[in-house]
C-alpha cells in the first residue's frame, strides 16, 4: 500500500509536467503531419508549383492557338500577303530578281546493312 501511495503521490505531483510533455509530443506530431503528411505543406507547395507551370504552358498554347487562328482566317479571306507567305515558305516560290540562299545540311551517315553486321558478329 505504501508503494502505491508513493507512486500515486509522485504521479499527482508530476501531472502538470506529464500533461505538458504529452501536449508537446502531440504538437510535434501534428506539426510533422501538417508539413510532411499526405496533404501537408510540402505536397501543397509541389502541387502549387506544378499548377503555376501548367498555367504558363496553357497561356503559351492559347497564344499559339490564337496566332494559328488568325493565320487561318487570313488564308480563308484570301489575304494576298498571307497566301504569298505560305507560297514562299512551303513551295519555295521567289519573286523575279530575288536571290535565294540555301543552307547546306550535313549528309546523313549511312547505317551498315543488317547482313554485314550479322557476318561481323559471327566472326
Amino acid at each position: 500500500m505504501i508503494s502505491i501511495r508513493i507512486a500515486g503521490g509522485w504521479l499527482y505531483a508530476m501531472r502538470r509536467v506529464l500533461a505538458t510533455v504529452c501536449i508537446g509530443v502531440l504538437a510535434v506530431f501534428l506539426g510533422y503531419k501538417v508539413i510532411f503528411g499526405a496533404n501537408g505543406m510540402k505536397i501543397w507547395q509541389a502541387k502549387r508549383a506544378e499548377y503555376d507551370k501548367l498555367r504558363v504552358q496553357i497561356d503559351e498554347e492559347t497564344d499559339k492557338h490564337e496566332q494559328l487562328r488568325r493565320h487561318v482566317d487570313a488564308l480563308q479571306r484570301e489575304d494576298p500577303s498571307a497566301i504569298e507567305k505560305e507560297a514562299r515558305e512551303q513551295l519555295g516560290y521567289v519573286r523575279p530578281g530575288e536571290t535565294v540562299l540555301y543552307e547546306q545540311r550535313a549528309k546523313p551517315v549511312p547505317k551498315p546493312e543488317l547482313a554485314v553486321v550479322e557476318k561481323e558478329a559471327q566472326k
